[in-house]
């Protein structure tokens, strides 16, 4: 038996790299759409009302200062065409989409480099250090993908405030926040009230495991910001039946409840499972996914990523991310089962 026969006849395929929530999508959504699909034959609503009414309730902030966007990389995009950035500050390791879309817009960034001596937890005294007046705009994600370490809102408001004595746009991009224990304590939204030069970004492909929807929204506290966007910005980018799902997911207290249960357990049953592999160097993790860094000379993420493979697991191979390289890999938690195996199966090769 081959092992790709191995692989199709045995095993299902599971993406541990997409970082998506291993319940899957809320039946509340399924039937929201199912029960609505004649909209489809209707425009969006351009004001978006029940769905940025939800919004408002399940984040705290006031519908006028709602933005929507048809997916997180439309939104980077509309506040790096906002801003137009000279010079921008990220952080690495990080998200690369950042890179790309700031590159794109002819804005070369640059790089504050997250140390591994200190399991890449961010150092707020020495990054405010190196800020000053050059830099027009900053990305910063929390919990950080792919490194999965939290900063703490203190933190937080330390940056805002200096971005603000420094007329910098800051972005806090929160697309994992909601997998986080006690998250409301950890989310920046609250902070958009003072900072009127500050954005929180969040995505619901993650967390509520809606990918298709392609639908992302945004927190600001800027009139005059917010009125360009109103001005520029297509109208009716979100689908009909997306804004209904949109509508629902955010009052699935039950699921939401379930989500954050499920990754909580799967999050410290794996971590203590591979805890005791010497082999193998963990980084605490605080998102729903963990990043590992492989000791064994001989064995990269490469070598790691094709043994899963031939079990259906798909992990993600770190060395295109800038700081890592090919000792790191980085998978996210699923259903108990499926973590199992993850576990064993890359435990059999490092």
């Amino acid at each position: 038996m081959n092992n790709s026969t191995l692989r199709l006849e045995q095993y299902d395929t599971v993406l541990f790299n997409a970082n998506i929530n291993p319940l899957g999508t809320p039946l509340s959504v399924k039937k929201a759409i199912s029960e609505s699909i004649d909209a489809i034959v209707k425009y969006p609503d351009i004001y978006y009302r029940n769905l940025k009414k939800a919004i408002s309730s399940y984040v705290g902030a006031p519908e006028d200062n709602i933005v929507i966007g048809s997916g997180s990389t439309d939104l980077i995009r509309l506040f790096t065409a906002l801003i137009m950035p000279k010079k921008a500050l990220l952080i690495a390791p990080g998200y690369s989409e950042y890179e790309k879309v700031l590159t794109a817009y002819g804005c070369e960034p640059e790089f504050y480099y997250l140390n591994e001596e200190d399991n890449y937890a961010f150092n707020v005294v020495d990054f405010v250090s190196k800020l000053n007046s050059s830099y027009d705009m900053i990305f910063l994600q929390n919990p950080n993908n792919p490194t999965s370490q939290l900063m703490e809102k203190e933190d937080i408001e330390i940056i805002a405030s200096a971005c603000k004595e420094l007329n910098i746009f800051l972005v806090i991009d929160e697309m994992y926040v909601e997998f986080l224990d006690d998250y409301e304590k950890y989310t920046s939204v609250s902070l958009t009230e003072t900072y009127p030069d500050m954005v929180v970004l969040r995505s619901v492909s993650k967390f509520f495991a809606v990918p298709g929807l392609r639908m992302s929204y945004a927190i600001m506290n800027n009139p005059y910001q917010m009125q360009i966007i109103n001005m520029t910005t297509t109208t009716n980018s979100v689908p009909t039946l997306t804004a209904v799902a949109g509508t629902v997911m955010f009052n699935d207290t039950q699921y939401i409840e379930e989500s954050r249960s499920v990754i909580h357990t799967e999050r410290s049953l794996v971590y203590a499972a591979m805890s005791t592999c010497k082999t193998i160097k963990l980084f605490k993790p605080y998102a729903n996914f963990m990043l590992a860094k492989l000791l064994k000379e001989d064995i990269t993420s490469g070598s790691v990523a094709e043994h899963c493979k031939l079990k259906g697991i798909i992990i993600r191979k770190c060395d295109d991310i800038r700081g890592l390289g090919d000792k790191y890999i980085r998978f996210c938690f699923m259903n108990p089962k499926q973590n199992d195996l993850m576990v064993n199966t890359i435990l059999e090769v490092v």
